[in-house]
């Protein structure tokens, strides 16, 4: 057999293996947390906004909710103000806001919709102001932190966490053949702006829209054990075990916990996926292998 025919045969292997999952998925809301790798490095940039055009395409609903921290701290390098850090969560004062409002909400925002819109798609890019998506609340930690002598409130700025969520506006734009595209900012009810977590945003609209898929982009090959060796198919006992005995720590764990969360609200998967991988959600989506951990309800 020629090349030429042997790869034309395995273009047609990946059709017909895609296709159970293509049936399976169709009509159904898949919320995709974007970040890391992936959103800063040109190629991985653009086989994204591919990968979510063909979803579209083929009848599935993507939903992206991005994050944008380091595009954020270069800007603040840019008029000379230090990121400060308090057990991972940037300290954000009105100053900061401001410019997490821009740099969220308007320039990473518009960028991941002008790369949809180039490879064929429609999509629309929005905060959570818009539409009263995300309500917010105000963030404080309780506890020690090394910044701080004794144990005590632990005020971060404007970082919130969400209080709930109107989903009416993503519904209309998915219905009218959209594809959305969130950055977590939400709004408290006396009208201040507050910064979230992407993973906790993308989590939470994943609960109420019950959706069928929940994928974290990470910058990792998804959940390790304590060899190095990829987890996946976990249930949420399971998964549980590996917090208690120490195998799940340090920053994966609030994406643990997002995921376990997801699953419990009703969402019937979730997905920790390496977004350095080029087509990584094709790859997760629409193959028997997968490029991450597999978390299921």
């Amino acid at each position: 057999m020629s090349l030429k025919n042997q790869d034309a045969l395995n273009f047609a292997r990946v059709l017909t293996e895609a296709l159970p999952y293509i049936r399976r998925f169709s009509n159904k809301t898949v919320v995709i947390k974007y970040g890391g790798n992936a959103m800063v490095d040109d190629d991985l940039k653009s086989s994204f906004a591919r990968d979510i055009t063909l979803m579209k395409l083929v009848g599935i609903n993507p939903v992206i909710v991005h994050g944008g921290g380091p595009q954020i701290g270069d800007h603040l390098k840019r008029i000379g103000k230090e990121s400060e850090f308090i057990h991972g969560m940037r300290v954000t004062d009105s100053e900061t806001m401001d410019i997490v409002e821009m740099v969220l909400g308007g320039l990473v925002n518009k960028e991941i919709v002008t790369l949809i819109h180039r490879h064929g798609g429609n999509a629309v890019g929005l905060t959570g102001k818009d539409g009263d998506l995300i309500r917010a609340k105000k963030m404080n930690l309780s506890g020690h932190a090394e910044e701080i002598r004794g144990s005590e409130i632990i005020d971060l700025g404007h970082v919130g966490e969400v209080d709930s969520i109107d989903p009416a506006v993503v519904d209309m734009l998915t219905a009218s053949d959209f594809i959305p595209v969130i950055a977590p900012i939400g709004v408290s009810e006396d009208g201040v702006s507050y910064n979230i977590n992407a993973d906790l945003v993308a989590g939470k609209i994943a609960e109420v829209m019950g959706a069928e898929k929940l994928m974290l982009l990470t910058n990792t090959k998804g959940l390790l054990d304590k060899q190095g060796d990829l987890l996946t198919g976990l249930d949420t006992g399971q998964v549980q075990a590996l917090i208690k005995d120490g195998t799940i720590h340090g920053g994966m764990l609030p994406k643990i916990r997002c995921a376990l969360d997801a699953v419990a609200s009703g969402v019937k998967m979730a997905h920790i996926i390496d977004g350095r991988v080029e087509h990584a959600v094709l790859l997760e989506l629409f193959t028997d292998e997968g490029v991450g951990t597999l978390i299921n309800g």
